[in-house]
């Protein structure tokens, strides 16, 4: 991603991501209409009212992993291949560690945590079972995403996004199996899940042995402490920005479960519905981290041989991605936000029977507050992202700072006087908060970097 048109780059690295994620969204609104048809309204509500604290958990594998990513991208941008294959066998190391710690610590705080968020008790069985097990199957959700990250640093989207939608087609498949067949409960989706991601790690861990020769090599490993902190120093304040994030998430959904099982369960259904439509944004923004973070290595690399035109030449493209990322988010913001405004009460019919008009009406309010705020969502990623890739991860998570107390203040004070109303306005309060933050630190960073390399 060092040569060539920054926009052809973006979207053909993005393109991949976005359809593997669409795809992944899409799965989830069928679980969740599965769930919905053939559970019941309880069951969904049970699934929703532990989503936020999902996102808090398994948001901080993702983001972790993801960070793992942006040392391996600047090292091969660097053409460091020894540097590549020690930071991708450490992170191996790493992430073992970090899932099973994980694992263990959320079983045992499961019950307690739901408790904490006020969950209605006619939906504390299912709620819970389906968190237990997804607890319990942290590791398949670290390496799973840990395996697409590392292809992904090495400039390849593609092939994470075939296995992504081979994960999804399984998801579907074992949600009717697990629940429609065997009669499993909300535990059934879970497991479901793990299973279908168990199956991709296996078949991605084959394809990086074949086809990725740069990762593997027969000389002896020997742990080096110095690469721990590499990846942990990239990694952990990438994963707590998600988990920051997702306390604010979690003191919404909190405030909301306390409103009772109808607005629970329409904010379960609102949820999964703007997540499908927002993950392009992610995409573009993890395309972004890849991009900054092999033009940052290549500028690097100049800079040590003293070549100060190219080494500027780098950070022109960074500038350049910069723009073209945020003229092709505005595109998709824009006919998304029209979209939903006139549709989001019918996709809301895929989960809540035409009855239920009042779930609906909360279903439709929540999307349509969030989708006038796109733009605002978008120029966050992108500029957050685009941090973590120059490797200030420490500084995009004091983003997420911006986005918890933009969330805290919310959930406290307007929840109380405006009800669901309150609920609805709380993401787009966290976007604009973030990126009051965001704008002038990346422009702050781009500044120093040129001066110190």
């Amino acid at each position: 991603m060092t040569s060539g048109s920054p926009a052809r780059l973006i979207l053909s690295f993005a393109l991949p991501l976005m359809l593997g994620n669409v795809l992944q969204q899409g799965y989830m609104l069928v679980d969740a209409a599965i769930v919905g048809q053939l559970l019941g309204m309880n069951a969904l509500a049970g699934v929703g009212a532990s989503s936020s604290v999902l996102f808090l958990i398994l948001g901080f594998s993702i983001g972790t992993t993801g960070g793992f990513g942006i040392p391996i991208a600047q090292r091969f941008g660097a053409r460091d291949e020894a540097g590549v294959r020690s930071l991708f066998r450490h992170s191996i190391a790493v992430g073992l560690i970090l899932s099973l710690v994980m694992s263990v610590v959320c079983c045992l705080f499961c019950r307690s945590i739901l408790r904490l968020m006020d969950t209605p008790q006619e939906i504390m069985h299912e709620a819970w079972l389906y968190l237990f097990v997804t607890f319990l199957t942290i590791p398949c959700n670290l390496f799973y995403n840990l395996e697409a990250s590392v292809i992904r640093a090495l400039g390849n989207s593609k092939t994470p996004f075939f296995y992504m939608l081979l994960s999804a087609v399984l998801n579907v498949i074992f949600d009717v199996v697990f629940i429609a067949v065997f009669r499993m409960n909300v535990d059934g989706a879970a497991w479901a899940t793990a299973l279908s991601q168990l199956i991709c790690i296996v078949l991605c861990w084959r394809y990086m042995r074949e086809r990725l020769p740069i990762l593997w090599d027969d000389s002896h490993w020997h742990a080096r402490r110095s690469e721990v902190w590499t990846l942990v120093g990239h990694g952990v304040p990438m994963g707590l920005q998600f988990s920051i994030t997702a306390i604010g998430s979690v003191m919404l959904q909190s405030a909301n479960n306390a409103l009772g099982v109808a607005c629970a369960t329409a904010f379960t259904a609102a949820m999964r519905i703007k997540m499908f439509f927002i993950t392009p944004f992610e995409n573009l923004g993890v395309a972004m981290a890849t991009y900054c973070g092999q033009n940052l290595g290549a500028a690097k690399l100049a800079g040590a041989k003293i070549d100060g035109n190219n080494r500027n030449h780098y950070f022109r493209r960074i500038h350049r991605g910069i723009r073209d990322a945020m003229g092709m988010m505005s595109v998709y913001a824009l006919a998304t936000m029209l979209l939903l405004w006139k549709g989001a009460r019918d996709i809301a019919m895929l989960f809540i029977p035409a009855s239920e008009t009042a779930l609906l009406d909360y279903t439709a309010l929540f999307l349509h507050c969030s989708c006038t705020c796109y733009l605002f969502l978008g120029t966050l990623v992108i500029y957050r992202y685009s941090l973590q890739g120059l490797g200030y991860t420490r500084l995009a998570m004091f983003s997420g700072v911006s986005e918890l107390l933009a969330r805290m203040g919310i959930s406290l004070w307007v929840v109380p006087l405006l009800g669901f109303l309150g609920v609805s306005i709380g993401d787009p309060s966290a976007w604009i908060a973030a990126d009051c933050f965001l704008l002038p630190a990346f422009y702050i960073v781009m500044h120093r970097l040129q001066r110190k390399i």
